[in-house]
C-alpha cells in the first residue's frame, strides 16, 4: 500500500456513538469512509458504490450482518468483509468464514486492530484482483487452458509444443481416450503461423469404405452414387464437393483415430503426403495440398506396425515428430489439481471444495476415460452434494472401480490394454444395464465412440433388454 492509496471501506453499525468512533478512527489513518445504519442500508450501497473493505456488525435492524455478507458474495466484484459482533460464538465466527468473510472479530476491540485487519483485508483483495489479472492475460496467450499438469513428462510435453508448432512437419499424438490429443493439435494450430486459418478434424473411426477417401479428397460429379446424390441434393458447382483436406488449405488438418483406417486409405494418405497433391475422386485436374497433418491415435500404433496392420511407410511420414500422453492413473498427483481446476469453472453453485476422503477417492480411482472422465465426475458431483463441500459420497464413481485383480489373468500375468478395456466398457454396460448413453457419460467418451467399441470388440446386447429402452 503507497502513501496515495485510500482504502474504501463501510462500516455498518447501528449503534450510533460507536459508528462515528470508528468513523473518525479509520478517517485519521487515511481510508475513504462511508456509514450506514442498518443491514438492508449496507446491501443497497454496497451494490452502488465499489468498496474495498466492509465491517458488518452481525446485529442491524433489518438485515443482519451474515445475511448481508451472504448476499454481497454473490456480487461481481466483492469487497472483503470483517464480522463484528458484541455476542460472539465459536458457531457464529465459523458461520461467517463459510460464507466468505476475510475476518471475525468479537467486542471489545482495540481500534488499532481494526486498522490492521482492514490492511490486510485490502492487501487480499488486491492480491487476488492482480491474480485474476494475471489469469485473464494468460488464458489470452495459454495454449494449453484446459491441460493442467504436474507431472514432468507432460510438462515437457507442453514445452516443446510451441517450438514444434512453428514448423509444417507432421506431428503424431498418441495416448488413451480422454488423455487431451485434442487439446494438443489444437495448441499446435493456435501456435502455428497458421493460427488464422481453418482447423478442420476428421475422425477416421467414425468412417468406412470409401467415405474417409471422399471425405479428404472430396469428389466431382457423378464420381460415384454417394457423389451423384449428394449433387442432387443441392450442390450448385456441377455436383463438386470440396474434401476436407482442401478446407483446410492455409491451416491444419487434424485426424483423430488415424489407426483405424484401412489399407486402401493409408496408401491413398501416404501419396497425398508424398506427392503434395491429390485428385477429387472422379476427377481429373489435381489440387495442391496446403494443409499441415496432425495425427492422433489411442491404439497401439507400434504393435499394429509390427504387425503389419498399419503401413510402415506411412507410420514413418506421420511420426516425425510425436507426443505420448500419460494416461490419468499414471500422473496422480494431477488428480486434485485438475479436479480443483474444473470445480472453479462450472457455472452456477458455487462449492468450497473437495474433503479429503473425496481427495482420497478421486486419487485412488483408475480413471479408465481419463481427464476427460474426470471432467463429467467433477460436474456430476457438483449437481449430487448435499452440502457445501464435495465428499466421496457425492462421487459417482464406486459403481464403475475396477478390482485390481482384473489387471491379472489369475495367475499373475499381467493383460493387454485392450483386454482390460474390452472388459471395463463391458461392465459398465451390464451396470447400467446397457443404457449406452449413460455408460458412455460413466466411461468419460462419446456415444459414437462407445457404439464403434461395442462393434469392434462383438458385444450383444443381452436379449432380455433388446426391447428396452
Amino acid at each position: 500500500m503507497t502513501d496515495t492509496t485510500r482504502i474504501r471501506v463501510l462500516i455498518a453499525e447501528d449503534e450510533l456513538h460507536l459508528g462515528t468512533l470508528l468513523e473518525q478512527f479509520l478517517t485519521s489513518r487515511g481510508h475513504d469512509v462511508t456509514v450506514v445504519r442498518d443491514g438492508d442500508a449496507a446491501l443497497a450501497t454496497l451494490r452502488s458504490e465499489s468498496f474495498d473493505v466492509a465491517l458488518l456488525d452481525i446485529v442491524m435492524p433489518g438485515k443482519d450482518g451474515l445475511e448481508v455478507l451472504r448476499h454481497v458474495r454473490e456480487e461481481p466484484s466483492p469487497p472483503e468483509v470483517i464480522i463484528i459482533t458484541g455476542n460472539g460464538t465459536v458457531e457464529t465466527a465459523i458461520g461467517a468464514m463459510r460464507l466468505g468473510a476475510y475476518d471475525y472479530l468479537g467486542k471489545p476491540y482495540r481500534m488499532a486492530e481494526i486498522d490492521v485487519l482492514v490492511r490486510r483485508a485490502w492487501e487480499k483483495r488486491e492480491s487476488a484482483r492482480e491474480t485474476a489479472r494475471l489469469e485473464k492475460r494468460l488464458e489470452a496467450v495459454d495454449p494449453f487452458p484446459e491441460l493442467v499438469t504436474r507431472h514432468p513428462p507432460l510438462r515437457e510435453v507442453m514445452e516443446t509444443v510451441p517450438r514444434v508448432a512453428r514448423s509444417m512437419t507432421p506431428v503424431l499424438i498418441t495416448g488413451e481416450s480422454g488423455t487431451g490429443k485434442e487439446l494438443v493439435a489444437r495448441a499446435i494450430h493456435r501456435l502455428s503461423e497458421r493460427g488464422r486459418g481453418p482447423l478442420v478434424d476428421i475422425a477416421c473411426a467414425a468412417m468406412g469404405g470409401m467415405s474417409v477417401e471422399t471425405e479428404l479428397f472430396g469428389y466431382e460429379n457423378g464420381a460415384h452414387a454417394g457423389a451423384q446424390a449428394g449433387a442432387q441434393a443441392g450442390a450448385e458447382g456441377g455436383g463438386r464437393r470440396a474434401g476436407l483436406m482442401e478446407l483446410a488449405s492455409g491451416g491444419t488438418l487434424f485426424m483423430d483415430e488415424v489407426a483405424a483406417l484401412e489399407g486402401r486409405q493409408q496408401g491413398a494418405l501416404l501419396r497425398v503426403l508424398e506427392q503434395g497433391s491429390f485428385f477429387r475422386a472422379g476427377g481429373s485436374q489435381k489440387v495442391t495440398m496446403n494443409a499441415r497433418i496432425i495425427t492422433a491415435t489411442n491404439r497401439d500404433i507400434d504393435a499394429l506396425v509390427e504387425g503389419g496392420e498399419f503401413r510402415s511407410d506411412l507410420f514413418y511420414r506421420i511420426n516425425t515428430i510425436r507426443f505420448d500422453l500419460p494416461p490419468l492413473r499414471d500422473r496422480r498427483c494431477d488428480v486434485p489439481v485438475l479436479a480443483e481446476h474444473f470445480l472453479s469453472r462450472i457455472p452456477g453453485r458455487q462449492l468450497q471444495g473437495f474433503s479429503s476422503d473425496a481427495i482420497e477417492a478421486l486419487t485412488a480411482y483408475d480413471w479408465p476415460g481419463n481427464v476427460r472422465e474426470l471432467r463429467n465426475v467433477i460436474e456430476r458431483a457438483v449437481l449430487l452434494a448435499s452440502g457445501d463441500t464435495i465428499t466421496a459420497r457425492d462421487l459417482p464413481i464406486r459403481a464403475v472401480r475396477i478390482d485390481r485383480r482384473q489387471h491379472s489373468n489369475g495367475s499373475g500375468v499381467l493383460r493387454p490394454l485392450a483386454d482390460l478395456e474390452r472388459d471395463h466398457i463391458r461392465f459398465v454396460l451390464e451396470q447400467v444395464n446397457w443404457h449406452q448413453g449413460r455408460a458412455a457419460g460413466i466411461l468419460g467418451i462419446s456415444s459414437k465412440t462407445l457404439y464403434r467399441k461395442i462393434r469392434e470388440f462383438g458385444f450383444d446386447r443381452p436379449s432380455e433388454l433388446q426391447t428396452t429402452t
